[in-house]
């Protein structure tokens, strides 16, 4: 999607108003609840967003000019999240993994293709019921305050909660297994992180064109769209 170079002069550039900033930041969290405890390390409410706009009708979103951290093609589709946020915060975006033989055809723009996830050195989720594990030890947690302590503290969080006017977000319990399987299966149309067998930050984002299931009963056919990966166009783009 962006193989070749891109440039931002300051025509591209537009400062957002408050109302869209509000708009952009509610539907981040909609789309990546894992990113609800980082949110204002992402989007700092006093700091500037900026939209840059590139070829192909895909806008890209800037913090305070410099930063990157989503970009959206034709205004509609789902934000997605630049690489360099997805490198400092890699546990809040779904992850897929391709075998170590995929990873040059993804670094030079080729479509990512059900092989090099449903391979040995591929990794598509396993799903786990993780809350089951959860809701027993907060059970058993408030059995203990029951016996003992004022638990004050928690009313005084969920009053700062709503003093700041955000509507709350259940934050998800998922995540990748230790073997790099995901707990969930992951639908058609859902962005997704791509990570790469033997290498420890992500090699690309895009939007799947078939759910993780379908894959593993397929194995076959390209899996994924919009596609944003490591050394291209967007991510040499120099924003100064």
């Amino acid at each position: 999607m962006f193989k070749k170079d891109l440039n931002a002069t300051p025509k591209q550039k537009q400062k957002l108003k408050s109302s869209v900033q509000r708009s952009i930041r509610q539907s981040v969290l909609a789309t990546y609840p894992l990113l609800t405890p980082v949110i204002d390390e992402v989007l700092p409410k006093k700091a500037s967003l900026e939209q840059v706009k590139l070829p192909d009708r895909v806008s890209l979103y800037v913090v305070d000019g410099r930063q990157p951290v989503f970009y959206q093609q034709d205004g509609s589709g789902p934000l997605l999240p630049h690489l360099r946020l997805v490198h400092r915060f890699p546990q809040c975006f779904p992850t897929v993994r391709i075998d170590r033989g995929a990873i040059r055809f993804v670094l030079s723009g080729a479509t990512l293709m059900a092989p090099g996830l449903t391979s040995k050195g591929g990794r598509l989720p396993i799903p786990v019921d993780r809350d089951a594990g959860r809701e027993k030890g907060e059970e058993e947690g408030k059995k203990k305050e029951s016996k003992g302590g004022d638990g004050d503290g928690g009313d005084d969080e969920a009053k700062e909660g709503e003093e700041e006017g955000e509507e709350e977000v259940k934050v998800p319990n998922e995540g990748p297994d230790e073997d790099g399987h995901w707990s969930r299966e992951l639908e058609k149309g859902e962005p997704v992180v791509v990570m790469a067998e033997g290498k420890e930050e992500a090699a690309a984002v895009g939007v799947l064109i078939m759910g993780t299931k379908e894959i593993k009963e397929k194995g076959k056919g390209p899996v994924m769209e919009e596609t944003h990966y490591l050394g291209d166009g967007l991510w040499r783009l120099n924003l100064d």
